[in-house]
């Protein structure tokens, strides 16, 4: 990661923004207790050819939290929002995480606004023990009033002992961690928490190419998550990064970048209007 992001603008409802590049708009949104700022890779790949916008999610960055008690489809309202108004339509989304939550939740509520969809590191469906554990997590945080130990999901995503290499990523992520707003970081975990199934039985009517990417060691994103979702949607693709953890847009930068590009290179057309229908 070379390039040094400047400040962040602004959309018309408030939404901050990172943007560059010119051509067909993709679109990014990170999961949580990041920032816009962790899209940086994937900045300074598809700019070259693409206008590329990553956005700060509510309660992050520089983005103003959502009124009241937001669910999961107040954040996809939000995102659907910020496209608009950024005047980005139609676009290639990619989310992480959470963020992969929300695109995939656009896609389905909105399909004029998207083009192609990549949910990286996405949860779906969890295993019952699993629930209960992220839901605890959740429960911690809302009740501490603030993001609570940034190691604990350091070792989730990067393994219990980051490799060598990666010593300076995790601290950056460690940094973004710990400057996240409390209560942004709260609101948005526990949506992220109780929203796993939000998409359950929704996925036959994704209408557009969705791209489930995920890494083999991840062990709440899991291969079989990304699996599941892709069997669900008509024009699903998983793949499952070898050796890779939660942050493999971060750790695997280039791979990341080039399983991206052959994704929006496929065609809509086609894959919209499938021989004899």
């Amino acid at each position: 990661m070379t390039t040094t992001i400047p400040r962040p603008s602004r959309t018309a409802r408030g939404t901050a923004c990172f943007e560059r590049g010119a051509g067909s708009p993709i679109v990014f949104i990170h999961g949580v207790g990041m920032n816009a700022e962790a899209w940086e890779p994937q900045m300074d790949f598809f700019a070259a050819d693409h206008r590329v916008i990553a956005l700060d999610m509510p309660g992050h960055g520089e983005t103003p939290p959502l009124p009241g008690t937001p669910g999961l489809d107040d954040y996809v309202a939000w995102a659907a929002a910020a496209i608009e108004d950024l005047g980005a339509a139609p676009c290639d989304l990619v989310g992480h995480s959470m963020g992969g939550l929300i695109v995939t939740g656009l896609a389905l509520a909105r399909p004029d606004l998207v083009s192609r969809v990549a949910a990286l590191n996405a949860v779906y469906d969890r295993e019952d023990a699993a629930r209960a554990a992220v839901q605890a997590r959740a429960a911690e945080i809302v009740a501490s009033g603030d993001a609570g130990d940034v190691e604990a999901p350091l070792r989730r995503w990067f393994g219990a002992t980051a490799e060598p290499r990666h010593r300076a990523l995790v601290e950056r992520v460690r940094g973004w961690l710990a400057a996240v707003p409390p209560a942004g970081y709260a609101t948005a975990y526990q949506v992220f928490a109780i929203s796993d199934r939000a998409h359950v039985g929704r996925l036959p009517g994704l209408a557009c190419p969705a791209l489930f990417l995920t890494g083999e060691l991840d062990p709440n994103s899991t291969p079989a998550m990304s699996e599941a979702m892709a069997d669900a949607a008509p024009f699903g693709r998983a793949v499952i990064m070898a050796g890779e953890r939660h942050m493999l847009n971060l750790t695997a930068p280039a791979e990341t970048n080039r399983i991206l590009a052959e994704h929006f290179a496929r065609p809509l057309q086609a894959i919209r209007q499938p021989a004899g229908r």
